[in-house]
């Protein structure tokens, strides 16, 4: 059982740190503390190819595979995880449905700017009254000639309203089937169409250099070729991508976590207390350690439920466990370092205030720890 990296996958790492450190890190805090969406450092990561790396070269992408995408995100928000989640809802969310589950023409017509990382896409599941309960959606679309015609709202969506912001898929209920239960189907909305708008940003605890928007629709029209996937499989397809989605932020949660073991070790080098540095006390030493062991610990958990979505396997319950015990060490280790960090922990221009403030959401985007404890019961039999 070997955890060595690969040559490619390590190099690759090994530059989206140099990236992070060298050119995102200088920069966020400012960015952050002004709600400012980081268009250039999305135009410098698309000129890399993260937004493509998961995607067929022949689409505009990099022909990489997903666990490339994954050690890209841990790599960022090791830094910062407004950065990071706008990578991973512009993949994940934005271009692996059209990925996954469009027509020829559909990829050939939106996947290359998205793989660019010069365009943005965006996934509208979540409503204001569903929150958890994905399949509550309200949303409707219904065929009028060559078009759908769209109705309702979507709640807490990723990249929907930035000024590159291409598309967005959403789920909508298409009708009703034999069994009375609702027809739930993908259909792709771009940017700008009439009908559809979105609010102003919301004003949130974390992320605060990423863009979230309420999304709006009254009687949207797109062109019924706009159906993404197979009609009444929307609900289904949008679970396969939280699937793959739960290792990404499971990812992201790891990032943050081993940032945060990254700067309490670097602060308690410095920092001294009582004439020595605080590091060589021992109840700082523990604190540390244990964030270092939850870090390394959760990273084995998404590495492990990467290694069996590569294989094709089933990987859902192991995608869960990720997802659950990435952000709980994201949360705990958040936690730890304000504590290490004392006073200073508080203040928003050190790093740990942001991670602070960003690691509470990864126990609630892409399912909460409560639904992945239910999927990972579920799996058990239970």
């Amino acid at each position: 059982m070997d955890l060595t990296l690969s040559e490619e996958h390590e190099a690759l790492r090994a530059v989206v740190e140099d990236f992070a450190r060298k050119e995102v890190a200088p920069v966020i805090g400012e960015l952050y503390e002004r709600g400012e969406f980081p268009y250039q450092l999305v135009a410098r990561m698309g000129a890399m190819g993260l937004f493509g790396l998961p995607i067929d070269e022949g689409y505009g992408g990099m022909g990489g595979d997903y666990f490339a995408l994954c050690l890209a995100l841990e790599e960022l928000a090791r830094v910062d995880s407004s950065v990071a989640i706008t990578l991973e809802a512009g993949v994940s969310l934005g271009a692996m449905p059209l990925y996954r589950f469009g027509t020829e023409e559909q990829k050939r017509r939106w996947l290359p700017a998205l793989a660019a990382g010069e365009r943005l896409g965006a996934f509208g599941l979540t409503e204001p009254g569903g929150g958890s309960d994905a399949g509550a959606t309200r949303t409707t679309a219904r065929l009028d000639g060559d078009e759908w015609v769209i109705n309702g709202s979507k709640a807490f969506i990723t990249n929907a309203g930035t000024d590159i912001t291409s598309i967005v898929t959403v789920t909508a209920i298409t009708g009703l089937g034999q069994d009375g239960r609702k027809e739930i189907s993908s259909i792709v909305v771009p940017a700008g169409t009439p009908g559809f708008r979105v609010s102003k940003k919301y004003s949130k605890v974390g992320w605060s250099a990423s863009d979230t928007r309420e999304l709006f629709f009254d009687d949207c029209r797109v062109p019924a070729e706009n159906l993404l996937g197979e009609r009444g499989r929307g609900y289904a397809q949008f679970l396969s991508i939280l699937d793959e989605g739960r290792v990404a932020i499971a990812a992201l949660s790891v990032g943050l976590a081993q940032g945060c073991v990254d700067e309490s070790v670097r602060y308690a080098r410095e920092r001294e207390a009582f004439g020595n540095p605080i590091g060589s006390y021992q109840a700082i030493q523990f604190k540390i350690a244990d964030m270092e062991a939850r870090a390394h610990t959760a990273r084995l958990a998404y590495y492990a439920a990467a290694a069996k979505m590569l294989r094709g396997e089933p990987f859902k319950k192991e995608a869960a466990i990720a997802k659950l015990v990435a952000s709980n060490a994201a949360m705990d280790n958040a936690r730890d370092a304000t504590q290490v960090f004392g006073g200073y922990g508080f203040m928003n221009e050190y790093p740990v205030g942001r991670f602070y403030r960003d690691a509470k959401i990864l126990e609630i985007g892409e399912g909460t720890s409560e639904v992945q404890r239910m999927l990972i019961a579920r799996h058990l039999g239970l």
